[in-house]
């Protein structure tokens, strides 16, 4: 008897889902829609989410060596406790503030004096470019010859007026209206990211309880198979993802002191602006550090493009030292992922989600290349008839307190 119920149990949830699966198939179109908008409602908390991650790993820096000692005690005070918290929160949020003011403060005020300089330079160049032409012309009377035949064409000009008054009736009211959904959007983005903003802050000052919440509701609801398995793919993310974060600042910091030190040696100008530039903008994998490559060459070309041409050809040479040899290392070290997959899961995570999948792939696959590791040694040793270790996975509380 039991052993029917379980099986109509059985067919009961195989029926429930077949008719669910056929279900979201039919109408997938609205699934989709209802996916997008939930996703539009949570956004903002997303968005917090991965701000708090990542705020998260300099607080703890601080914590550790500030306030390292007073935690380690038996009974340590609560009020210390409270207040090392709002220290570390606040500095980690200065810290990073700082270093976004130290890009915009190099690299901005020499953007606009070479926007002062090409504008100042234009004249000229327009006068040089007069001048050539008018000794191409004298030297080909053909072009003269041609130009003569364009001034006796006929010009429409009823034509032209009608498409202008059409622009005029139908044109001036779209762009009105896209000018004001652009300006809502702007409106919108800024709201949205201010309330991430605060969201963050709230899980930054209370992680360790929101930490334990989440561990009594999957300790509730699944099995301890589950559970052990569950903490153990989710303290390996929490660790690769810190990891590839830390690797990639530290990355972007010796490649950006890379350019100041060989543009310095080799005399180029702009050479501390382009090392700050191209460290900020190398955040994004093997890709990133390209911008300040085009800004620092745009700076050169207007004052002498053949520095420009031999500041590409510097470029080249180091991103390729860099792309080859510092950037599988320091980032495939910290994720513990073999060089090769590195620049495997940049080149898949880039071609299927652009920035966002270089930044997630590598530690992603990290992660499932750990595990599928681990199982594949534990297979050899059961073949062997050894048990093979594995890691003992912390609980959350623990994990939190630990660090």
């Amino acid at each position: 008897m039991n052993l029917n119920r379980k099986n109509i149990r059985k067919i009961r949830g195989l029926i429930l889902f077949a008719a669910l699966a056929v279900l979201a198939l039919m109408k997938f179109d609205v699934l989709c829609a209802m996916a997008v908008f939930l996703v539009k409602i949570v956004r903002p908390f997303l968005v917090g989410g991965m701000i708090a991650f990542v705020i998260n790993i300099p607080m703890s820096f601080f914590e550790r060596k500030l306030f390292g000692k007073e935690k380690q005690r038996e009974k340590p005070r609560k009020l210390f406790l409270k207040c090392s918290r709002g220290i570390s929160l606040t500095m980690a949020y200065l810290a990073v503030i700082l270093a976004i003011t130290l890009v915009i403060v190099t690299v901005i005020p020499q953007l606009v004096g070479t926007a002062r300089v090409l504008t100042n330079k234009i004249p000229a160049f327009w006068d040089g470019i007069i001048k050539e032409l008018e000794v191409i012309f004298a030297a080909n009377p053909e072009l003269i010859r041609i130009l003569d035949d364009y001034e006796n064409l006929e010009i429409d000009w009823k034509a032209i007026i009608n498409t202008v008054v059409n622009f005029l009736q139908n044109g001036v009211g779209s762009m009105l209206g896209s000018t004001f959904s652009v300006a809502s959007s702007i409106i919108s983005s800024t709201v949205n990211f201010f309330i991430s903003l605060i969201f963050s802050i709230y899980i930054l000052a209370q992680k360790e309880k929101l930490g334990n919440q989440c561990d009594r509701l999957l300790r509730a609801y699944t099995g301890h198979k589950i559970y052990r398995a569950t903490h153990r793919v989710l303290d390996l993310l929490n660790r690769n993802f810190s990891n590839f974060i830390t690797g990639q600042c530290t990355e972007a910091v010796i490649l950006g002191l890379m350019f100041v030190v060989s543009m310095t040696v080799f005399r180029f100008d702009y050479a501390v602006m382009i090392g700050v530039l191209i460290a900020f903008t190398a955040l994004i994998p093997i890709v990133g550090a390209f911008i300040g490559c085009f800004v620092g060459a745009f700076l050169m070309l207007v004052d002498d493009p053949l520095k420009a041409f031999w500041f590409v050809v510097l470029f080249i040479v180091l991103q390729q030292v860099e792309g080859n040899l510092i950037y599988p290392h320091v980032v495939g070290n910290s994720v513990g992922l073999p060089s090769i997959w590195v620049l495997a899961a940049v080149t898949v995570g880039g071609s299927l989600m652009g920035v966002f999948g270089m930044l997630v792939f590598i530690p992603l696959l990290s992660t499932v290349y750990v595990l599928l590791r681990e199982d594949v040694n534990r297979k050899n040793h059961e073949g062997t008839g050894k048990k093979a270790e594995i890691p003992a996975v912390e609980s959350p509380p623990e994990r939190v307190l630990r660090e």
